[in-house]
This record gives C-alpha cells, structure tokens and sequence, in this order.
C-alpha cells in the first residue's frame, strides 16, 4: 500500500523507495507499505486495530546496508537490495530531502551514525522508533477525497465556464458567403475568431491548427470520406460547436504499430509512450491532440470507431455531446477518449460503445452529469488517479458500468446511478471514495477491489449480488448502506473478516431485523453466514433472527478463526434504511421496514 501502480510502473531503475513489512497480531500475512510514514498514519485510522489487531513486529528498509544516493527528483537510489532492519531499533531521518511520488518520506538506517551522516548532507532531523510514531504526516486518504468532492465540482464549473468563452468570439467569416468550403475559411480566417457554417451538409475533412471556433448554424453535418478523423483539430483553445459529423475511418488502435502523433516526435518510447501512439492513434469522429482549453460542444458524432479523441489537451471540455458507436461494441473503441487529459465530460450520451468513456492517464478527470447506454463498459478508467465521477446514469451495460483498474488513487465515484448491468460498480486501487450510487438490477452490484477506501451511504437493491469483496486487505470502511432485496446481499472471497462498522455505524440489512431502539438492533448481522444470508428470503424472520442457535453459532465462530475467513460481519446493522431518499429511486420505495412497528 501507498503507491499508485502508475507510479511505481515510472520508477527509474535503482531507485529503493523506502518500505515497512508489518506482522499483525490478527492477521495471517505480511502486510506491506511503500513509505513508513504510510503506516505510522493507517495506524491511527478509527478501526484499524479491530480489523488488524496489533502489529508485533516492524520491518524497515535498511540504507545503512547500501550506499546510497538521492535523484534530482529526490528517490533514494542504491547499488543493491537494501536489507531489513527491526523498525523498533532503527534511527529515521525526518524532514530531509528524501521524497517518494507521494511526497516527503522519513528514511530508516540500522545505524545511528549512517543516519546522522545522511542527515548533515540531506537535511532533516534523527529520531527513534517512538519518536517517529509521534510524528504526524499528510496523507491523501479517503477521507480527504470525501472533502475535496464539492471543491473538484467548483473546478469543474469554472472549466466549462472558461470554455463557454470561445462559443462567444467574434464572427470573421461565413462559410459560403466568404469562402466555398469550411477548410478555407479554417485557412483564411484570422485567429480567435468564429467560423460560421451555415445549415447543409458538407463533404470534407478538416484540420484545425490555430485557435478558432467552428460554429454550426442550423441542421449542419461534416462527413468525411471514409479514412481518417472527420475533423482534427491541434491548437489551444478551438471549439466545435452544433455540427453533427460522420464518415470517420474504421482504423482502431494500432496494437503494435508505430504511429506518429503530435507532439510525440521527441519522445523515447517507452512502454507508456508507445501505448499512447498505439492506442490514440485510431480514427475519430472528432480528435483532439495538443490542443488544452478546448471545446467541444453540442455535437452528434456517428462514430465508426471513436467518437471524440482527447489527447494531451488539458482543461478541455466535453458537453451536450451525443455518440453512436457501433451497433456491434467489437467493432469500435470510445464514444468519448480522454489520454492524458484531465478535463470536463458532462451532459453527454454515448450508446452501443466497446467504452462510453474511455481515460488514461487523465488525472483529474471530471465525468459528470452523463447517459451511457448499451455500451460494454461505461466508464472506464486505466492508470488515472484523482476524478470524480458524479452523477451519471447508466444502463445495460453488457459488461461493467464503471470500471477502474492498473492501482490508482484517490478516485470519487459519487451519485451514479447503475442498473441491469453485469457489475454495476467496479472500483480498484487506493483510497477512494464512493457514496450516494444507486446500484439496482444487476448481477453484482458493487466489487470492492479497491483498499483503505470508503464505502458509504450507497443504496444495493435487487442484485443477484449486492456487494461482493475481492481485495484481501482488510482496510476499507463500510458503513451506513443500505442493502435490500439482492438475492444474496453480500459474499466475501478469501481472507480475514471484514468488519463492516465504523465508530458504531453500521449499514442497513434486509432481514437482519430484531427489536431495538428504533436505530440499530440487538445482535451483529453476518452476510456471508449460513443461516444470515437467508434471512430476508425466509417467513418468521424476527423469530428466526432471535433465535439462541444463532449466538451459539456466532460464538463458536468467534473462538475458531479459521471460521470467520471469507467472512463480513456487522456489528451495528441498523433497524431501518439509512438513505431512504436515495431508495425512493428504486423498485421498493413504498414499503414499510421493520423498525415502522418496532419503535
């Protein structure tokens, strides 16, 4: 933990970050850490030690058995393999100008004199074991992307209202009345201003390459001749604006091949370089490369292959956009494909896409306010820390709705709503934070893949599966979701026992019913039980639920821990849905829940 994969896929060779291997007193594996600060900081987190018990012993990584030296980015390098050192006796060099891709790092040495020596040439200050565990560090968590939600909003409002400027410049020439096609006026038109196409359909393929808006008036279609991007635009600050376009070329990614881009002509190719050239090199509808603070505007693309292409085009924005893929998802790529840009995709549909929304490497990327339908994968995040994906609806996708994967960070996934769909949510990585999805009608509605995130206040309804765990650390909170009328409400794959209540917030579970006061109710609920699992699909449920059997049962598994492995429990379920807001949207809005006659 502690290091995105991006991340640590962009190490140069010799660097030796620093690291804690940890040995917990209720934990069966090691449990590993790139930054000691890392787990000086989890170790405080609320619930930590009920989920992992206490570390009995520490393992740091020892410079004092290599020599070692800093880049200029600050990584520590070595001439080998740095050892293992007990953590409870090494010395720590805070402070210095050591760094990891997540920042400032304190660096461990089995020898004091190795630690005050690094200390004079880097800077930073020796401290022991407990001194270290004193210290306090920043580290983006969870509960810091739940926090900055409203903030990445604002950003995002004042993007599309920067962008808006360019559907507003000057008019200089009118297609028709001062030129006979639209390239010329691209070509005679001076810059900062506004190309207007009159209504009709025009045959040509276009190249933008200086700042200009292309601003359709009327019923007005592009289509191009079958090869190519309809339209390519390579300049900061263009803007397409209500055209609808066709006619782009069929060539996919290049899987191996050795296109050349903008702005790739100096690179040194590799593996993420040559990715870029194969994979964003296909046909669009409408391709942006190079070209930040762009535009792209009610539009309607019937996509080929790729509908609109961002590449390298940063702060740009897509809005009122509408995407036809491919009737068969085999034959296309993206309806909208963001690499290595973190912009602004909102208010827009995308139907029958091998990807709705495809990024890579966009950091940042705002996906909000969206209508994927039909596609294979909704949204679809490679290598891309940081979005916020909001608000977006989404429907029969044939595969997964939103799918994040390759160990990124720190990812929002707030207020979507996902139904008849394989796997409605599937979030990897790191310290994200997903609240406020309606997850209705699928086969599985939410697989937590992702560590040390929070899940809460999401509303699983009518799953085949509601909630079903892959990762095998035990770190995430789970916490005030509500879980009804899924076939089985949660499963579990090996590992140790997932305790899903946090500072004694626990979710709502159909059929975990008892009578308490109103809130929670008097006994932990287990989806993964036996007899649990089947409680809100049996009659006498409150009898059931009562009855003395289950304590025993719960307390044979509680002195055999081999028994609670692949195992959830609640130790706080609430008496009634803690979104009912949220659950007005679903199938089961009107029916009464049983704390209505407990209280």
């Amino acid at each position: 933990m502690g290091l995105a994969a991006d991340d640590e896929y962009g190490l140069e060779e010799g660097v030796e970050l620093p690291k804690a291997q940890v040995f917990y007193s209720q934990y069966e594996y090691v449990v590993g850490y790139y930054g000691v600060e890392r787990f000086v900081e989890t170790q405080r987190q609320d619930g930590h030690t009920q989920r992992f018990g206490h570390p009995q012993t520490v393992y740091v990584t020892d410079y004092s058995s290599v020599d070692l030296e800093l880049t200029t980015d600050g990584y520590p390098t070595a001439d080998s393999d740095p050892a293992w050192t007990d953590g409870e006796d090494a010395w720590f060099v805070h402070g210095s100008d050591a760094r990891t891709p997540s920042g400032e790092t304190p660096l461990p040495f089995s020898e004091r004199d190795d630690a005050t020596a690094f200390a004079d040439a880097h800077g930073g200050t020796v401290l022991t074991w407990n001194d270290l565990l004193d210290e306090r560090f920043e580290i983006d968590d969870a509960s810091v992307v739940r926090d900055r939600v409203e903030g990445q909003h604002q950003d995002a409002d004042e993007r599309v209202d920067s962008a808006a400027e360019l559907r507003e410049r000057p008019v200089s020439t009118v297609v028709g009345d001062d030129t006979e096609t639209i390239q010329e006026a691209i070509e005679q038109a001076p810059e900062n201003t506004t190309i207007v196409i009159p209504e009709g359909e025009y045959e040509e393929t276009l190249e933008v390459e200086r700042p200009l808006t292309l601003r359709g008036d009327g019923n007005v279609t592009v289509r191009g001749d079958g090869t190519g991007s309809v339209i390519t635009t390579t300049a900061d600050r263009t803007a397409v604006v209500g055209l609808a376009v066709t006619g782009s070329g069929s060539q996919g990614a290049q899987r191996g091949g050795d296109a050349e881009l903008p702005g790739t002509e100096n690179e040194t190719g590799d593996w993420d370089e040559t990715f870029e050239r194969n994979y964003a090199s296909g046909d669009a509808g409408i391709a942006v490369h190079t070209a930040n603070q762009s535009l792209i505007e009610d539009v309607t693309v019937d996509s080929s292959v790729t509908g609109v292409l961002l590449r390298r085009s940063g702060e740009s924005v897509v809005r009122n956009v509408t995407v036809h893929s491919p009737a068969d998802w085999s034959d296309g790529h993206a309806g909208i494909l963001a690499f290595r840009t973190p912009g602004v995709i909102e208010h827009t549909t995308v139907y029958d896409g091998r990807d709705a929304v495809y990024s890579h490497h966009s950091h940042g990327l705002v996906v909000r306010d969206n209508e994927l339908e039909g596609n294979r994968l909704g949204i679809h995040l490679m290598h891309t820390s940081d979005a916020l994906l909001g608000n977006n609806q989404l429907r029969e996708q044939s595969n997964t709705g939103v799918y994040i994967m390759t160990g990124p960070e720190r990812n929002a996934i707030v207020n979507n709503d996902i139904r008849d769909t394989e796997q409605a949510l599937s979030p990897g990585g790191s310290d994200s934070y997903v609240a406020g999805n309606v997850l209705e009608g699928n086969n599985v509605g939410l697989q937590i893949s992702a560590t040390n995130s929070i899940y809460e206040r999401n509303v699983i309804a009518g799953n085949e599966v509601g909630a079903d765990v892959q990762v095998l650390l035990p770190t995430n909170q789970v916490l005030e979701n509500d879980f009804v009328e899924n076939e089985r409400h949660a499963t579990a794959s090996s590992g140790p026992l997932r305790v899903w209540t946090d500072d004694g917030s626990g979710n709502y579970w159909q059929g975990a019913v008892g009578f308490g006061d109103g809130e929670t109710i008097d006994r932990a609920y287990s989806p993964t039980d036996p007899v649990d699992q089947r409680l809100h699909r049996v009659d006498g449920t409150p009898t059931l639920a009562q009855a003395p059997a289950l304590e025993a049962l719960a307390g044979l598994e509680g002195t055999v821990p081999g028994m609670r492995t692949g195992s959830i429990v609640d130790l706080a379920p609430t008496c009634e849905p803690n979104n009912p807001e949220l659950l007005e949207r679903t199938a089961w809005q009107d029916r009464a829940w049983p704390c209505d006659s407990a209280a």
